[in-house]
């Protein structure tokens, strides 16, 4: 993770723009606070990082089986944003804020956001929600249609009272258009809460931290729910929505179950992590005062320093943690991250190499170690930094910085052809397909024709992107 990029470089997610008559955006949130419509029409500012990625798949991997899901999982993708709040917004993914994580005392209260979640896409609700919508545009449409005939006829008569009469039509249907989609939206939330306790049941955990995040996202809302219209909602009301599911909750035999120590332990490790790499310096102080000597502090502390330009402390406080846990790969991670971002590669190498050892499914990390061995510039370690990166991008084929990483690299070793084949790869991952294909079509003049790596670069020469 970086204080900059949070592992790699934010990539940016732009959803497509909703299509609905009404502002209610195609995408099925956890909470109250997302103007999802909003949410849809700016990037996503995505996290990266191994240690909250492994995290999360292990929160939702079980309940992912419980629901049945085709493939055995989904994907959670974190959000840089500090609201709590998490949503789907199609069947192969889980947005959830950073917020959540933060604010989340223990597992079971992210499980039971994940669990909710997954009850959207197990429910089928995405698919039947864009039909909602369209049904709602119908009806909207229709008042527009009569209500603008009926306006046009008033002013051929000259009746005044017709004429306001087909605006009133129009209004009309767009507002029963409004409240049929949103009172068929709260269905779906009421099913997706159902599902999620049965999953929690299922896996046999307890659905207390369920709760607790609905009553704390409850009492965010208190002063704006007291006066709103219960049937102008996308949600259920909060209380309501408390009142419908602690009887069912409490009727669950796991209702006292408690998170497993070592689970607690990894959770409360991320929370400081994100925390200290996102917040205000002065939080991250409050949260993690130097009095407090536990692991969560030291790394919070140690993350700070980093992001502060002190090196030397950082160092400090990683290598007291390693004496305790020489087995965390994400502590070695983080010390080889500072030494590679404060201007020492070489000595980043170990650090990072001992992180790859006991996490050699990380492919983050493997890109991290190969970025070290690029920049440690030495000819003897060019083989291992292309076979590292490699190895990174064939799980992470998305990472863009990766491959320039691996560009210099193969020029390094005088592959000026497999260099520019690297450099159109990212230029693909980044979106850039008119450079990626110059590129491409260069690499592509210089490689053996039918070659693994020839027929890669054909592959971006002759990409079409989908119509839309």
């Amino acid at each position: 993770m970086t204080a900059r990029g949070l592992a790699q470089p934010a990539a940016r997610i732009k959803p497509a723009r909703p299509r609905a008559v009404v502002a209610v955006a195609a995408a099925l949130h956890l909470g109250f606070l997302p103007a999802a419509a909003e949410a849809q029409q700016r990037p996503l500012p995505i996290v990266r990082d191994a240690e909250a990625e492994s995290l999360m798949r292990d929160y939702v991997g079980p309940i992912m089986r419980a629901a049945n899901i085709p493939g055995g999982t989904a994907e959670v993708v974190l959000v840089n944003e500090r609201d709590f709040n998490a949503f789907v917004v199609d069947a192969k993914r889980i947005f959830v804020n950073t917020g959540v994580l933060i604010d989340s005392k223990t597992p079971n209260e992210v499980i039971g956001v994940l669990a909710h979640e997954t009850g959207h896409i197990a429910g089928g609700h995405l698919a039947r929600i864009r039909e909602a919508m369209a049904q709602a545009q119908m009806i909207a449409a229709l008042g527009m249609l009569v209500g603008a005939g009926a306006m046009v006829a008033g002013a051929n008569t000259g009746s005044s009272d017709l004429g306001s009469g087909g605006l009133g039509v129009m209004l009309g249907g767009m507002h029963v258009a409004q409240r049929s989609l949103l009172a068929y939206q709260r269905g779906e939330e009421e099913a997706a809460d159902r599902a999620g306790l049965k999953y929690l049941e299922r896996t046999k955990q307890s659905p207390r931290g369920m709760i607790t995040v609905f009553e704390r996202l409850a009492d965010q809302q208190l002063m704006s729910s007291q006066f709103a219209d219960p049937y102008a909602q996308s949600h259920p009301m909060p209380r309501d929505r408390i009142v419908n599911l602690t009887e069912r909750a409490k009727a669950s035999p796991y209702w006292d179950a408690v998170d497993p120590p070592a689970l607690q332990a990894r959770h409360d490790l991320v929370r400081a992590k994100l925390l200290a790499f996102t917040g205000n310096p002065s939080t991250v102080d409050r949260a993690y005062p130097r009095s407090d000597q536990s692991a969560p502090s030291r790394y919070a502390r140690a993350i700070l320093a980093f992001r502060l330009g002190d090196p030397a402390s950082a160092v400090r406080e990683l290598d007291a943690l390693l004496k305790v846990q020489p087995g965390n790969p994400y502590f070695w991670e983080l010390k080889g991250q500072v030494l590679l971002e404060s201007g020492r590669p070489r000595e980043a190498l170990a650090p990072l190499r001992k992180a790859v050892s006991l996490a050699p499914k990380a492919a983050l990390i493997r890109i991290l170690l190969g970025q070290a061995l690029v920049a440690a510039d030495d000819p003897a370690v060019v083989d291992e930094a292309i076979g590292e990166l490699n190895r990174g991008l064939a799980a992470e084929p998305n990472a863009g910085l990766a491959y320039r990483h691996l560009a210099s690299a193969y020029a390094r070793r005088g592959e000026v052809a497999m260099a520019d084949l690297a450099t159109a790869r990212g230029l693909m991952a980044d979106g850039d397909l008119a450079n990626a294909r110059r590129y491409a079509a260069r690499a592509q003049s210089k490689l053996k024709t039918g070659s693994p790596a020839w027929l890669q670069a054909d592959d971006i020469v002759s990409y079409k992107p989908p119509k839309i």
